[in-house]
């Protein structure tokens, strides 16, 4: 099998003494449930095939590629131990498992986590046998006909179809150690105030001893901008660093952009934290971070990054690979697919029904690509799956608030688990709910509650419309004009047979965005394939994306738009790339239409 996923998985939080243990695992279906009952999870229990950690068994990369239904699934491994003092602790992390896990070390269940997009992380060392060498097993569940669970795009039927995809289950980001000490600095937020021109830092630090001292340095271009010390006393530190110190150049002023994170300048700074010892001056801990200066906002109906005016060019990003579904075969793929975005000239993505690996989030904030993110809706509204979702934005946000990329949150998709939500109350009230859980924990950015149509309290007003019909003079193309010639029209229209705004809630001013238009598809053969309007040659296609972004662009009263989409995604044909990341048409062309409008 081939090893693929060998880069750091957390960079927002890295540490250097880690240890990957992505490769092959001996892996099992459990399809009578017998797993638990007959205790596989024993060192001396064998498994009869092997997966290729962290790609799902469904897909290619995994070594099995089978798209049969085993809702429960089984992972086992050795691995070794580094040697520890007895002042360190050894911490085994996932990245992501689909949809409940439970994990075994040395034959003792240490932990269960329900979720199928966010990561987990436990202190093994208590479950530590003598020797070097542990047992890890993995139990996984993954109910097919559960539909109060996250599921986003991934189909319950046997195969794919229209806009629904292949399943994944199981492992499907990264899993490592890591070897901190007992005192070690445990999570990190950052918010940065352009306006005042401070950075908030809250740390919270695992310390047993009052003499312990927290150090902060502020690297700009690898130049030191800011060293501090601040002495640990309670485990919770918060505490503000002047940037700006009265120099101007660094504010924005002046149609500067040093110091600021944008699309077309997407400056970092790099942060790095360490517990030291006072009496002894020795490090007992040491985190490396970054962030980038910049402030998302609406006023007046219109979206400004920076405190400027910024009209946002998005392309539908969802997330999977003809090879790894789900999981990028390869670190540079994250990479590639925003460099392809930006060369066809769009300044971000809003990612679709998935909760995107945090190496695609580093690329964009590297590269200089906004994202709207969005995590997996479920299919019907009840009280667990509304616990699922709620649990699932907690742990999204406390994973990804550091990221300078991520511009909007989009907690609800086109009504997809509250497909009642224009008349009935309580599905309002839960959408108001997730708008503001987002606000009440992060102010630095916009909230999109119900993106697409039925939308109760919003900082956007997202529409979806794909009626523009093929050509100028077609009625379709004439009515989709009509709806942008007013804020009255655009938010009176009905889309898909739904209003903008659900029953008791109307316009009140918000920047309106179309969050989803275009999905144009060439022509083929295959009876399976699957596209918003047929297109026959690259000739049509870009007079008509011409034709769109002209009409969305000119409209004075739309401040963006996200184009559908990114790429093909198994028979889903309407992709600026195939499948496998061939450009359909030349880039340069979609890049001057971008850009002249």
């Amino acid at each position: 099998m081939t090893y693929l996923r060998n880069e750091y998985p957390r960079p927002q939080f890295k540490r250097e003494n880690w240890q990957n243990l992505n490769g092959v695992w001996n892996f099992c279906f459990d399809d009578e449930d017998e797993g638990l009952r007959e205790r596989w999870f024993l060192q001396d229990t064998p498994f009869k095939m092997q997966i290729n950690v962290p790609f799902v068994y469904e897909c290619e990369l995994s070594g099995i590629n089978v798209q049969e239904r085993h809702d429960i699934i089984w992972y086992k491994r050795d691995f070794d131990t580094p040697t520890l003092t007895p002042q360190q602790r050894l911490i085994l992390h996932f990245g992501a498992v689909d949809y409940q896990a439970q994990v075994f070390i040395n034959g003792q269940m240490v932990k269960e986590h329900i979720g199928g997009e966010t990561p987990f992380s436990i202190d093994v060392t208590p479950f530590l046998e003598k020797g070097t060498v542990q047992s890890l097993c993995l139990r996984v569940h993954d109910p097919l006909d559960n539909q109060e669970i996250p599921r986003g795009k991934q189909f319950w039927m046997p195969k794919s179809q229209g806009i629904w995809y292949t399943r994944s289950s199981g492992i499907w980001q990264t899993v490592w150690l890591e070897v901190v000490n007992d005192q070690h600095i445990e999570s990190l937020a950052i918010e940065p105030d352009l306006d005042s021109g401070t950075v908030e830092f809250n740390i919270k630090a695992k310390t047993s001893n009052r003499n312990t001292m927290l150090g902060l340095e502020i690297y700009y271009r690898h130049q030191l901008v800011v060293e501090t010390r601040t002495k640990c006393i309670e485990p919770k530190l918060k505490f503000s660093v002047d940037l700006v110190q009265s120099d101007v150049f660094r504010t924005g002023f002046h149609d500067s952009d040093e110091y600021l994170w944008s699309p077309e300048y997407p400056n970092l700074f790099t942060v790095k934290l360490t517990l030291i010892d006072i009496d002894s001056n020795i490090e007992i801990d040491s985190v490396s971070s970054y962030f980038g200066m910049r402030k998302i906002h609406s006023e007046n109906g219109i979206i400004c990054l920076n405190n400027k005016p910024y009209y946002q060019k998005l392309v539908l990003d969802q997330g999977y690979w003809p090879r790894g579904l789900l999981t990028a075969p390869e670190d540079k793929d994250y990479r590639r697919d925003i460099s392809l975005a930006k060369e066809m000239g769009f300044n971000g993505c809003r990612k679709h029904q998935k909760l995107e690996d945090p190496r695609f989030l580093y690329w964009a904030d590297k590269l200089g690509f906004l994202v709207w993110e969005e995590c997996s809706s479920t299919p019907f509204f009840t009280a667990e799956s509304q616990i699922a979702i709620f649990d699932s934005w907690k742990e999204v946000y406390l994973r990804d608030r550091n990221h300078p990329c991520i511009i909007t949150w989009v907690p609800l998709n086109e009504s997809w688990g509250v497909p009642n939500i224009h008349l009935d109350g309580k599905q309002q009230h839960w959408a108001q709910t997730l708008y503001h859980l987002l606000r009440s924990l992060d102010n630095t950015r916009l909230v999109s509650s119900n993106d697409g149509w039925d939308q109760t309290v919003t900082d956007i007003c997202a529409i979806h419309n794909y009626r523009f019909g093929k050509n100028e003079d077609d009625p379709e193309f004439k009515e989709f004009c009509e709806t942008l010639s007013s804020p009255e029209a655009l938010v009176s229209q009905y889309v898909s047979g739904r209003p903008v705004y659900a029953n008791g809630f109307s316009y009140g001013g918000e920047p309106i965005l179309v969050t989803e238009c275009g999905g144009m598809g060439f022509a083929t053969n295959q009876e399976s394939d699957w596209s918003y309007l047929s297109i026959c040659s690259e000739k049509e296609f870009l007079s008509a994306y011409r034709r769109l972004v002209s009409a969305l662009c000119t409209s004075k009263y739309v401040q963006g738009f996200c184009y559908t989409q990114l790429t093909d995604v198994e028979q889903e044909v309407n992709g600026l790339l195939t499948y496998d990341r061939k450009p359909k048409f030349d880039l340069k062309e979609l890049h001057q239409i971008n850009a002249n409008n």
